[in-house]
């Protein structure tokens, strides 16, 4: 009875698109999440009669055959890199980015990580940081008497100076692109990390082509849509319980043939 085995490989892969919904769902009001989505492939096919098989000795072909699927398995879960809303908050430490591009992230352990969330603050030494403390490439200093900070579209940061006329330029943050952002590897607390199926990362001045402009003073919220996954949720639940219900009628009929053997 291979009703049994393939309804359960499509509860276990309904179970798992839940579960993607309920982080999407769980990171609605993350900065800068992306949305994620279950993608399925059908699994192996069981040939009964070969598709193209002569079906005489005249040569006349079997024109569709009889092929029995094995059910179903996730072939992957893919991260959509749209562009979220942007949110006004009015901390100048606030940066969001509008267009492609990740935020270069320095780790405590010298290695690189990459965000799109820019709600950053200053560390005690005047750096600008993350939630986390970790540096923002490539290490900004905000002076400590400094009245007020602008960053522009382009990534410059200055700093107004008491006795002087015109703003100190004190940094000027980059933007780093990915061949394919979906390979990026994800390691929780809004960061992620080069992958081989990433490729490399293309550093660039923000505004340049191919790179997004900073929004000092706003964040990206995420771009999870609360109705689309309601939806995916219902239609996920629907079809894991009608697995469960072949499951239950594959069931029903092999206590009938137990019956016949009776």
């Amino acid at each position: 009875m291979r009703a049994l085995s393939i309804a359960a490989t499509g509860m276990l892969a309904q179970q798992t698109n839940v579960e993607v919904i309920a982080n999407n769902l769980a990171n609605m009001n993350t900065t800068g999440y992306k949305e994620q989505r279950a993608e399925f492939q059908d699994l192996l096919y069981q040939n009964i009669m070969q598709v193209g098989a002569q079906s005489s000795d005249t040569g006349t072909v079997v024109p569709s055959g009889i092929q029995l699927g094995a059910g179903v398995r996730t072939a992957a879960v893919y991260r959509v890199t749209g562009q979220g809303d942007l949110k006004t908050t009015q901390n100048p430490y606030d940066l969001a980015i509008n267009g492609a591009g990740y935020f270069h992230i320095t780790m405590p352990d010298g290695t690189d990580s990459y965000t799109r969330a820019g709600n950053f603050a200053l560390s005690p030494q005047g750096q600008l940081v993350t939630q986390d403390g970790y540096t923002v490439a490539p290490g900004i200093a905000i002076p400590a008497n400094a009245t007020a900070v602008t960053i522009n579209a382009q990534g410059q940061v200055q700093a107004s100076i008491p006795g002087q006329t015109a703003p100190q330029t004190v940094g000027q943050l980059e933007l780093v692109r990915f061949p394919n952002e979906a390979g990026l590897q994800a390691l929780g607390d809004n960061l992620y990390k080069e992958t081989a199926s990433s490729g490399s990362p293309q550093s660039g001045v923000p505004g340049s082509t191919g790179y997004g402009t900073i929004q000092q003073g706003y964040l990206e919220t995420s771009n999870v849509n609360a109705v689309d996954e309601i939806t995916s949720l219902i239609t996920a639940q629907r079809a894991y319980e009608m697995n469960s219900k072949v499951i239950s009628a594959a069931d029903e009929m092999l206590s009938e043939t137990a019956k016949l053997g009776g």
